[in-house]
């Protein structure tokens, strides 16, 4: 057998298997092996599982010996964050309110990611039931940032992307409410796919707002994304053979409501933006005039549904809580009932504004995430800056959760920086067909 490359996309990996130059129980032990020997895994998994990864692996081994393998990533070992459950494992969603938590059975994109014989090596840390998107978790764990420690991770599918980043899974699953696939990728310089609410199912899914909770892989490559979202859905892989972008029409949003943009990212997205062009697409600026009363509802119809949700638990055991956390889904207390139901009612007709306004367009482009990551250590020094970091992190990627939109962020080349593509919910395999376009206009440039 050749080296082992722990690196290597998913897809390759997957084709190595079928061709018998990759044993999937070997590509397993080497994974737990570098999990258990990286200083960084214990900031990254908060479990693993390492009897059933090597029982599936051994499984999968046989299935590729037999020439019966069940998918494209049969064998391929992968993580899952800690809020998809794991039948006998805990799952606890990143927070000690939920410590001791053992669910009977899989989540169901679990059972289906299974059935198509992935590997589960194990649950990664996450942002306190996945309500931030800066992955700092002082109850936990917080992970490293790709390029630095000091940095934030992005969050709230911290451990996902960091397994993914370090080499410590082919891929990491991730959920995805208000940006926390997107901007963990963005930060690490993955791709992230952003799924449409109902797209995937949520079964077994620990919840944060479930109107607005998807599931989403973090992954080195479009192809990855496509493979593994078709196994999370029990489904056929879309064909990304012949993808280009000549005849694409992507609209660049300069709606007041997503600037001002920090200058690293900012010139990453122009840089990537030329690039697209270059390789055909029709570039054009607009704004979106439904966008700019959308946005401030996020106030109301996230944080009233989070702290529905979880108000409970909260007011029983919320002194375990990281209280800036705490203090964000308290925020929801002061919604009213009328006022919930009628600010959804308007963010409806919102979306249907926006759909129209967009229906022009193969997707709407913006940078994934408008600021660097900033510095751990300041983030927990300074409660203000912590709030407004926060927010500022998930502006862009909140578009996409507030216009019901599935999308991608891509790597543009800079540290940090990533491209944004959104169309709406339920064009995911169009969107994964033109992301996986982009990533060769991309790559092909050098980025």
């Amino acid at each position: 057998m050749p080296q082992l490359d722990l690196t290597a996309p998913a897809a390759e990996m997957g084709r190595a298997i079928a061709a018998g130059t990759l044993d999937p129980v070997e590509l397993t032990e080497a994974l737990l092996t570098e999990i258990k020997t990286t200083p960084e895994a214990q900031l990254i998994y908060a479990r693993t599982t390492p009897d059933r990864a090597r029982a599936e692996a051994r499984a999968a081994r046989v299935r590729a010996n037999a020439g019966t393998r069940r998918s494209a990533l049969d064998g391929v070992p992968i993580s899952w964050k800690d809020l998809f459950d794991t039948a006998g494992t805990g799952t606890e969603a990143g927070t000690a309110m939920l410590q001791g938590r053992v669910p009977d059975s899989d989540a169901q994109v679990l059972a289906n990611a299974t059935a198509a014989g992935l590997v589960c090596l194990g649950k990664t840390h996450l942002t306190e039931l996945a309500f931030s998107g800066l992955g700092v978790n002082p109850v936990t764990a917080t992970p490293p940032n790709r390029h630095d420690p000091a940095l934030a991770p992005g969050g709230s599918s911290s451990g996902a992307a960091a397994s993914v980043a370090f080499g410590l899974a082919a891929a990491g699953i991730g959920s995805d409410t208000g940006g926390s696939v997107r901007v963990p990728a963005a930060w690490n310089d993955l791709v992230g796919f952003k799924t449409g609410v109902g797209s995937l199912p949520l079964a077994g899914v620990v919840p944060l707002c479930t109107r607005f909770d998807t599931v989403g892989p973090l992954t080195r490559t479009v192809e990855d994304a496509a493979l593994i979202y078709a196994a999370m859905g029990g489904g056929k892989p879309v064909d990304l053979s012949g993808a280009g972008l000549s005849g694409a029409r992507f609209l660049v949003l300069k709606n007041a409501s997503v600037a001002p943009i920090e200058e690293a990212p900012q010139a990453a997205f122009e840089g990537a933006v030329a690039r697209l062009s270059a390789a055909g697409a029709a570039i054009e600026e607009g704004s979106v005039p439904a966008l700019e009363e959308a946005m401030p509802l996020s106030a109301t119809v996230f944080a009233a549904e989070a702290y529905g949700t979880w108000g409970d638990l909260i007011e029983a055991k919320g002194d375990l809580m990281y209280p800036l956390i705490r203090r964000r889904f308290e925020s929801g207390l002061s919604v009213s009932g009328p006022q919930f139901v009628a600010d959804w009612r308007r963010l409806d007709a919102l979306r249907a504004e926006w759909r129209a306004a967009t229906a022009g367009y193969d997707a709407v482009l913006l940078p994934s995430c408008p600021i660097l990551p900033p510095k751990v250590a300041d983030l927990l020094a300074d409660a203000e800056l912590f709030t407004t970091r926060n927010l500022q992190t998930l502006r862009n990627t909140r578009v996409g959760n507030l216009m019901d939109l599935c999308g991608l962020t891509l790597p543009t080349g800079t540290p940090h920086c990533g491209l944004m593509a959104l169309a709406p919910a339920g064009q995911e395999r169009r969107i994964l067909r033109l992301g996986a376009a982009m990533e060769k206009s991309l790559t092909a440039a050098g980025m």
